[in-house]
């Protein structure tokens, strides 16, 4: 099965403020260092149909944020998008449209593309999650290895990211059962879906299920 980790491979992002971003990085994880001032950088220009919610805050049209939720610029949340109650964005996040963060979920350093789902009690930190990409209840994106050490992410070779601070990358239309552990530098491929209860790391690859890490399968469409 071929571990693709290439941008290119896992996304078709058609989100217009995002797809300079992503066409200019060979892979997802180059990404991350740059979110911030990349923010920073639409802020300052704008976005047509966007306004400013507070301090380096952008929402698009028909944003439901609700009173409970925190929202710490930089961030530009896409039209469409809602932000339920107790979720907790903590700075360096933009997101596609029509997407959920949800109760009690935790972002940071991260893109959501369009219509991304992490709908209850997430942790998505240094993370890209692809479009319709989704994180069932009680996932999360670990992002930090237990040595400080930068992450190395095993695929068919090894990719020294030269990153302390990796989460998760879900390509388009990944699915992620609740109660997950994405380890450091986990890669899931295009229309691949996991099974509750799972811990993964590295590279896996598009078109299968996740049994668990030694029983992955290829997905068989009817």
């Amino acid at each position: 099965m071929n571990k693709q980790v290439k941008t290119n491979e896992l996304f078709n992002c058609t989100t217009e403020y995002l797809a300079p971003l992503f066409n200019s990085c060979e892979y997802p994880w180059e990404m991350l260092p740059k979110i911030k001032e990349y923010i920073l950088s639409l802020i300052e220009k704008g976005i047509a149909g966007y306004t400013k919610y507070s301090d380096n805050v952008l929402i698009g049209e028909n944003v439901k944020i609700y009173p409970t939720a925190t929202i710490e610029g930089p961030a530009i949340i896409g039209s469409g998008s809602e932000v339920r109650p107790g979720a907790f964005i903590r700075g360096s996040v933009i997101t596609g449209e029509n997407c959920v963060l949800g109760n009690s979920s935790e972002f940071k350093n991260c893109i959501l593309l369009e219509k991304v789902q992490a709908p209850h009690y997430n942790y998505v930190g240094d993370s890209v999650m692809g479009n319709f990409a989704h994180l069932g209840a009680g996932s999360i994106c670990s992002n930090l290895k237990t040595d400080k050490k930068p992450v190395v992410i095993h695929g068919d070779r090894d990719y020294n990211t030269t990153l302390r601070k990796i989460g998760a990358i879900l390509a388009d239309y990944a699915d992620v059962g609740s109660g997950c552990v994405l380890n450091p530098g986990t890669v899931i491929g295009r229309n691949t879906s996991v099974y509750p209860v799972c811990s993964l790391r590295g590279v896996i690859p598009a078109g299968c299920i996740v049994k668990s890490m030694n029983n992955i399968v290829v997905r068989v469409e009817d």
